[in-house]
């Protein structure tokens, strides 16, 4: 197994780091433990144990990829780790969505942009587009998460980030406890395209947090493809099994 998988990112640590982890201390995400000067975020040990879905590996046919079919013009699809609710690495994502930790989602998606790198699937992706929040949701939050990720991905890759290509014009409640249907009727019709100019003849990465049924990328991926002429690839740091 790859050294980086279990291996955060080495940089030099300054004697101000160290004294600020001496008088408070950071926690892994994850099992809550004491990170070292030189752990972000997620600790060795949880890293080393993260469900990796590996999908990047063969990211036109794997079970999320699949999702997608004859639903939009899917290129790619890939995510991180199996997301299951009431595991420990459920934690990552809470943490991120209300806790306010906005932090957790850029520098858990540059982990994750220097591990699928290697296997090309950023190559010919010409822009990233988080998939945005309602005003209402943004206000309450204070961020959006999506932009979290797509900020740390665009930091490895050097790929732009779009943020104002395609709103959400409304928010119908949270899709956590829907099923599958009630998922796209949720979303249906919610993302409107306001930049074709900026995405037309593209190849863009859409970024969720967690994909379950893909609804949302769907509606999202719709939006975007009225521009003309667009493919789609999506990446998200979880994958949920519906």
């Amino acid at each position: 197994m790859s050294m980086r998988r279990w291996k955060n990112t080495m940089k030099p640590i300054s004697f101000w780091r160290r004294l600020l982890d001496l008088i408070a201390p950071r926690l892994c995400v994850v099992c809550r433990h004491r990170l070292s000067v030189t752990e972000e975020i997620i600790c060795s040990k949880c890293n080393f144990h993260l469900p990796r879905t590996e999908f990047h590996l063969n990211a036109y046919d794997n079970e999320m990829a699949r999702l997608f079919w004859a639903q939009i013009p899917i290129q790619r699809a890939t995510a991180f780790f199996y997301y299951e609710p009431h595991a420990e690495t459920a934690n990552i994502i809470y943490e991120l969505k209300y806790k306010n930790r906005p932090e957790i989602g850029t520098i858990i998606s540059r982990m994750l942009a220097k591990e699928i790198q290697p296997a090309g699937f950023f190559d010919e992706i010409d822009g990233i587009v988080p998939v945005p929040l309602a005003k209402k949701r943004l206000h309450q939050r204070g961020y959006n998460q999506s932009e979290e990720i797509a900020q740390g991905i665009s930091e490895i890759t050097g790929l732009p980030v779009y943020k104002k290509v395609v709103r959400r014009n409304s928010f119908k409640g949270s899709q956590t406890n829907k099923g599958r249907w009630d998922r796209q009727e949720n979303v249906e019709h919610v993302f409107e395209l306001i930049d074709a100019q900026a995405v037309c003849n593209r190849h863009l990465l859409l970024i969720d947090d967690v994909v379950t049924t893909g609804a949302t990328c769907i509606a999202c991926a719709k939006a975007l493809c009225q521009a003309g002429n667009v493919r789609i690839s999506i990446l998200s740091l979880a994958f949920a099994k519906s």
